[in-house]
């Protein structure tokens, strides 16, 4: 922003107006500042698909609301419409990559295995094609049923009758995992790769729009 002055002069006269420019913004801090939004922007990303594994409608609240900061900001504030709109996509990625590779990881890593048999199958097609749900029964203890569907991994590998070993989380908070089939091997490490590119992505992005942001 300048900064224009007149002056009165004696006899009531006027000077032309002073122009001062804003000074520019300084080089550290502008670094520490795009490398500081580089990371919160995609962080809240990751933290809302988190959280849209346990409750669906707080995590696409913080997702969604991560994007639209980060496209306001690089693209309004910054004035870098390419950047906010890589970031904005290359974000929305993120958010639909990150809750499966987090849920994955998380259940296949400190998922308590428990022993369950299918006692259900169902294939209910609709207009975006198959859409499975699996009913497993805990074979010891109280013999607790979880009705699962495809993000817990019910693709219709198994069968009903068959034995399988589940995964339960310790904490109670998300659905129990069925195991991977033999053809859905790196699944999972394939995965968490797109999930680390599209975070490498969108963190990159945001600081490009930082340090190439326009005075105003």
């Amino acid at each position: 922003m300048s900064d224009n002055r007149t002056t009165v002069l004696p006899g009531g006269t006027f000077e032309a107006p002073a122009y001062h420019p804003r000074p520019p913004i300084s080089g550290t801090w502008k670094v520490f500042n795009s490398l500081l939004w580089a990371l919160l922007l995609p962080g809240l990303m990751i933290l809302g698909a988190g959280i849209g594994q346990w409750v669906l409608w707080i995590g696409v609240v913080v997702m969604l609301s991560a994007i639209v900061v980060a496209a306001c900001l690089i693209g309004g504030a910054w004035h870098r419409a390419g950047a906010a709109t890589l970031a904005s996509v290359s974000g929305f990625a993120l958010t639909l990559f990150a809750g499966p590779a987090m849920y994955e990881v998380y259940m296949k890593t400190a998922g308590d295995p428990v022993a369950a048999v299918v006692t259900e199958v169902t294939n209910e097609h609709n207009r975006r094609g198959a859409d499975w749900f699996c009913t497993v029964e805990e074979v010891g203890g109280d013999h607790k049923e979880h009705e699962l569907s495809e993000q817990q991994n019910c693709f219709g590998q198994a069968n009903v009758g068959d034995h399988v070993e589940i995964r339960k989380d310790p904490l109670d908070l998300l659905a129990p995992r069925l195991p991977d089939s033999p053809d859905q091997r790196n699944t999972t490490e394939s995965t968490v790769d797109i999930t680390a590119g599209l975070l490498l992505l969108t963190a990159v992005t945001v600081f490009y729009g930082g340090q190439r942001r326009r005075n105003w």
